[in-house]
């Protein structure tokens, strides 16, 4: 039988006799010369047929579009004017299918790409980020675990909200009705008081009627949970996990940066850099002074104010004790300050803003009582997370990572959507 390698493996070998197999990315030529450029998931190739050896299959040949799929057998050598700087002689090709013609050319716009996502998928671009997409995944699993922390994984139905009412799927569950997870951190916060170190990658649900670029009902969550970690702890942890990351995604992705046009020394010096932390106090003063943005204590950062912070300095940054008043139910006042939450976001530069959000947990059970009450929810269902503080309680401290929002950050994308294989927005379900 036939050994076929990938493209990547014949280029590698430079010359010789090599089979490789894939799907036509483009196709040109005359009446005696086709020029056929194969893609498989490694890369791409030009593969050149000449007339004289293929007259008997020239006229199924002649047939051949864009994503057809073939086996191609010949000699590859160096050639500067190819698309990768190789090419192959064919002296053998055998026809799996001819595709019809493909629904996707150049122009076509957001919508139309999202209605044919299931074919977009072939594209470099979209192959680029989905393999980047796998070395972050990949990176935040090795990152925790080198480091002692124990995979546990939540329920993804829930009884209770935990990131705000007006942003929760109800979902039908038998006779009643339950939640789709917003965070595992909850259910986390029950495990630290066995396991200690914990983290996570899980899928989260957030119905907001949002339709920005930088949001998805639907999108991958990697968090965090560790007994006996306070604020200043939990921070570092977070910048060390994306400085990882960008490293492993560089180590491993610079062909599909550079498909996708990154600045790679940029990244670079994000993988290398001390990451400032500042407080919210210190942006607002910043917002003000520097910027005359007229922003006022007490309101939560918006995007813009986001980009203004991070882009000033130019490297991801972290902003701590965010206004109690605005924060989740389980974010406890600062001891020095009430009015201060022990809280932090991390801002990504480039107007990518919030990447990183975390907190110390609350442990004072009445003050949690008062603010679930002020955001209209009842105490009583929350009865088994106050039971964690009544029975051996120590401080405790988690964030997440948003995936999409790194990737697309370390992407350069323009639109979170192409984070992720197959978006879910609140206009978009299928396909």
């Amino acid at each position: 039988m036939t050994k076929f390698i990938s493209i990547k493996e014949a280029m590698k070998k430079k010359e010789g006799k090599v089979a490789v197999r894939g799907w036509i990315y483009r196709e040109r030529g005359s009446n005696k010369l086709k020029f056929i450029v194969l893609r498989d998931s490694s890369d791409i190739i030009q593969c050149v047929l000449e007339r004289e050896k293929f007259e008997k299959q020239w006229a199924d040949i002649d047939k051949l579009k864009v994503e057809s799929s073939v086996e191609i057998e010949g000699t590859i050598k160096e050639d500067k004017r190819a698309p990768t700087g190789f090419e192959i002689s064919a002296e053998k090709i055998t026809i799996i299918q001819i595709s019809e013609e493909f629904p996707i050319q150049k122009d076509l716009n957001e919508e139309l790409l999202g209605d044919r996502r299931h074919l977009w998928l072939r594209s470099r671009k979209m192959t680029s980020i989905l393999k980047i997409r796998s070395t972050v995944v990949g990176a935040i699993h090795e990152f925790f675990r080198s480091r002692g922390y124990v995979e546990f994984d939540p329920p993804i139905f829930q009884p209770t909200q935990s990131e705000g009412g007006s942003t929760i799927f109800e979902v039908k569950y038998f006779d009643s009705k339950v939640y789709l997870s917003q965070s595992w951190q909850l259910y986390a916060e029950s495990a630290v008081f066995a396991l200690e170190k914990i983290y996570d990658m899980s899928p989260t649900f957030r119905a907001e009627k949002s339709k920005t670029s930088r949001h998805l009902s639907e999108f991958w969550m990697a968090e965090m949970e560790a007994a006996w970690m306070k604020l200043d702890e939990v921070t570092e942890v977070a910048k060390d996990e994306i400085r990882f990351i960008i490293q492993e995604v560089l180590k491993k992705n610079k062909e599909e940066l550079e498909i996708l046009g990154r600045d790679i020394k940029l990244l670079e010096h994000y993988a290398k850099a001390k990451y400032p932390t500042i407080k919210y106090d210190e942006a607002v003063k910043l917002l003000n002074e520097k910027y005359k943005m007229n922003f006022a204590w007490g309101e939560d950062l918006r995007t813009i104010e986001e980009e203004k912070i991070a882009n000033h300095f130019k490297v991801p940054v972290v902003v701590t004790h965010y206004p109690t008043q605005i924060m989740g139910f389980y974010k406890p006042a600062s001891p020095e300050n009430p009015k201060e939450a022990l809280c932090f976001d991390m801002l990504a530069p480039e107007g990518y803003c919030e990447i990183v959000g975390g907190s110390e947990r609350s442990l004072d059970v009445k003050d949690m009582e008062k603010r679930l009450k002020a955001d209209n929810e009842n105490p009583k269902n929350y009865s088994w997370y106050f039971d964690l503080r009544k029975y051996g309680s120590v401080p405790h401290s988690g964030y997440g990572v948003g995936v999409e929002r790194v990737v697309s950050w370390i992407c350069g994308l323009d639109s979170i959507k192409d984070a992720i294989a197959f978006p879910r927005t609140m206009t978009r379900v299928t396909p």
